[in-house]
């Protein structure tokens, strides 16, 4: 089997790239943003059907074994793993699984509520250990920190904001201030945000 590939990036299609290695360009289906004639290294994961075997890419060790956890959920492939991958990045998708934030796990295409619940209920406790860090700089803060996300997130919803666009700066401000609410959480999110334009 291939474990990693590193060459240059010949070609970009939908959703795959032709990575060139030693005269051999081989077809790897990555949801990692890559730019046309660069030299890079991917982690593979080689997926085998009765018709077809499949080449995946993954800059890091995390993704790919983020990819692999996801593929073990029924009915979640590796073409709905990918995709989810492709909207929502490693680091905040794994915060979202640990902190049973469905309607993040949702925004991506083909995941409706249902299978973005079922995504939690299967993972939860393979991911919470690894991600319950980022709202926890110190071991008593994860219960806050874990409840004021999601009526953050809800508060600037509500103001219009996207989730996928604020879900970032909303998980670092919960970490930072683990024992502040809502209401002294939404002023500073939209300082950070103003900040940001």
């Amino acid at each position: 089997m291939i474990g990693k590939l590193q060459g240059i990036v010949d070609y970009i299609g939908d959703g795959f790239v032709i990575l060139m290695v030693n005269g051999v360009g081989y077809k790897v289906y990555t949801a990692e943003y890559l730019t046309h004639k660069s030299t890079v290294e991917l982690w593979i994961e080689t997926v085998v059907r009765e018709d077809s075997i499949r080449l995946f890419g993954f800059t890091s060790l995390n993704s790919q074994n983020l990819f692999n956890m996801l593929t073990t959920v029924s009915g979640v492939g590796p073409k709905v793993a990918l995709a989810i991958m492709g909207t929502i990045n490693t680091d905040m998708l794994m915060s979202a699984i640990a902190t049973g934030d469905a309607k993040t796990i949702a925004t991506a295409p083909g995941v409706g509520k249902k299978m973005a619940e079922k995504i939690i209920v299967e993972l939860k406790n393979k991911i919470g250990g690894v991600s319950a860090t980022l709202f926890a700089p110190d071991a008593g803060a994860g219960v806050v920190g874990g409840s004021a996300l999601p009526d953050l997130l809800m508060a600037l919803e509500a103001l219009g904001y996207r989730r996928l666009d604020i879900i970032e700066m909303a998980q670092k401000l919960v970490a930072q201030n683990p024992s502040a609410d809502v209401a002294a959480l939404v002023p500073k999110a939209l300082k950070e945000i103003s900040g940001n334009k």
